[in-house]
C-alpha cells in the first residue's frame, strides 16, 4: 500500500488521537482532523470544521447512545457535537483503531466507545488496544486477541485522552509494522 494514498481520520484530541496523528505525520500519511466550532484541539493539522448541517448528518438519539454504551449521556450540546464528529470520523475511515479499555460487557470505556459501536454498526474492521491488558483485540462478533495492521487507505485513529506508555507504544508499533520504520 502506498503511504501517500493513506489518510488517517481523527478529532485531534490529546492522548491517543494526537499520537495517531503524530505517527501518521512521521510516516508520511495524510491526515484529516474533524472538529466543530469552538472545540479545543491538541493537534491542529488539516482541520475540517464541520458546519451545523454537517454535524446534524451524524445526529443520533442520546437515548440510543446511552443504551448502546450502557451509560448515561445527558442532553448537552458539546457531548452531542462530539458524538456527531465521531460519526464523521468512522464514516470516512474504512478501518478503525482505538486505544482504550474494553469493559466486561464488551463495550469500550468513555466517549471512545461510540466510535467502537459505530464501527460495529457500519461493519468496519475494528481493532482496540486495551491499555489495562496491554493487548490488541479485533472484533469478530466478540473480542479476539490479534496483531492488527493498517490495511486500508482510509482509517480512523481514536481513543482515550489518558494514553499511557503501553498505549503510546502500541500506536507507534502499529505504524512501524504497517509501514516500516519511520
Amino acid at each position: 500500500m502506498e503511504k501517500s494514498s493513506c489518510t488517517l481520520y481523527s478529532s485531534g484530541l490529546k492522548g491517543a488521537e494526537a499520537t495517531f496523528g503524530e505517527e501518521a505525520e512521521k510516516h508520511g500519511l495524510n491526515e484529516v482532523v474533524y472538529s466543530f466550532e469552538n472545540h479545543k484541539l491538541t493537534r491542529e493539522k488539516n482541520v475540517v470544521v464541520l458546519k451545523q448541517e454537517e454535524l446534524e448528518r451524524g445526529d443520533i438519539s442520546m437515548e440510543l447512545a446511552s443504551r448502546v454504551l450502557n451509560r448515561t449521556y445527558y442532553e448537552t450540546d458539546k457531548i452531542r457535537k462530539v458524538l456527531q464528529t465521531i460519526f464523521h470520523m468512522v464514516n470516512s475511515g474504512h478501518q478503525v483503531f482505538v486505544v482504550g479499555s474494553i469493559q466486561e460487557d464488551g463495550s469500550v470505556k468513555g466517549g471512545t466507545g461510540w466510535a467502537v459501536e459505530l464501527a460495529k454498526m457500519f461493519n468496519r474492521p475494528l481493532h482496540v488496544f486495551d491499555q489495562p491488558q496491554k493487548k490488541w483485540f479485533t472484533w469478530k462478533s466478540q473480542w479476539l486477541e490479534d496483531s492488527p495492521r493498517i490495511e486500508y487507505d482510509t482509517f480512523v485513529g481514536s481513543g482515550t485522552r489518558y494514553l499511557n506508555d503501553a498505549g503510546r507504544e502500541a500506536i507507534r508499533q502499529l505504524f512501524v509494522e504497517s509501514f516500516g520504520t519511520e
